[in-house]
């Protein structure tokens, strides 16, 4: 998830100091924050992340504390049972565990902090198995009994291919949901810094690009230039990968045009309707910002149903 970001981020600025993480390892309902969060919380206490975006958290902390301190690991139940779960509990409904342990040796190794950072620089998953009757995790499942798997997929990713007005607002809603982006065009009056804030830009073609980047399922391709010299070589690379989505902009005339061509260079049936065209949700969208949006949905979703 993109917001354990902040929670690795924390990790590496934090390190020798006492610490404890707490994690989501179970949910039911309407549960605010999925498996797998974390809240990374200093012996001073501040915190980094969330496991129920502010319904338990403080409760959370004083467990923190006791953990630091040398109490044993623990795990937590949360939900609305009475009327003092309105005090320290979740009012949407649900009910969530969350496991708290010592960052520690005995608890989560300080190391595989590193090991997840290093994974996710490579573009790769990389799973921590814990112990639920030890609190002991490790990246091998050496604990007997029960065991909480938590999967560290790499960062998201959003490859767009045509700079233009529409990758603008893609770009930069991509930048508040946590999507890394790279903005890809071969014209450079249109790929430029005042253009695109604070996105990596590449000026290669779009085929060497998209080649040397490597989309796989925590990635998504989406074709806006209406150039097909730009648009076509980025689809046949993006098609060749297990890219998550791929989007082309364009009406279902075009759309159906495209098909043809890419057909006709030897793409299957099947990967030709892993094209997301005309790209984006039905949402009625009008002008550049609320097709960026039509797009944006549609990525989210498939990265989730990539889950």
């Amino acid at each position: 998830m993109a917001d354990n970001d902040t929670v690795l981020a924390a990790a590496r600025d934090w390190r020798g100091a006492p610490l404890a993480l707490a994690t989501v390892v179970s949910t039911w309902g309407s549960a605010p924050r999925p498996r797998g969060s974390h809240m990374l919380v200093h012996a001073d206490g501040r915190f980094e992340g969330s496991v129920s975006g502010g319904c338990v958290e403080s409760d959370i902390l004083q467990t923190a504390a006791e953990v630091i301190a040398g109490a044993p690991f623990q795990v937590r139940r949360y939900g609305v049972a009475d009327a003092a779960a309105w005090e320290v509990g979740l009012p949407c409904g649900g009910e969530i565990e969350v496991m708290v342990q010592p960052v520690s040796a005995e608890g989560f190794d300080p190391e595989l902090f590193d090991r997840i950072v290093d994974a996710r620089e490579r573009g790769k998953s990389l799973d921590v198995h814990t112990s639920l009757e030890n609190g002991h995790s490790d990246l091998r499942p050496g604990e007997t009994g029960a065991l909480f798997v938590n999967r560290y997929d790499p960062p998201r990713r959003l490859l767009i291919v045509g700079a233009v007005q529409i990758a603008q607002a893609l770009a930069g809603l991509a930048r508040e949901l946590g999507i890394a982006t790279v903005v890809i065009d071969p014209r450079g009056r249109f790929l430029t810094e005042e253009r695109f804030p604070g996105v990596t830009l590449d000026d290669r073609w779009p085929d060497e690009a998209v080649a040397a980047l490597d989309p796989g399922p925590s990635t998504a391709v989406v074709t806006l230039s209406h150039d097909i010299k730009i648009d076509d070589p980025a689809l046949l690379e993006a098609l060749k990968r297990p890219t998550s989505y791929v989007g082309a902009l364009g009406s279902r005339k075009s759309h159906a045009a495209r098909r043809e061509r890419l057909a006709a260079a030897g793409v299957s049936a099947a990967d030709l309707d892993r094209i997301d065209g005309p790209v984006g949700l039905d949402i009625g969208a009008i002008g550049p910002a609320e097709i960026a949006l039509s797009i944006a949905a549609a990525m989210v979703k498939a990265f989730h149903a990539a889950d």
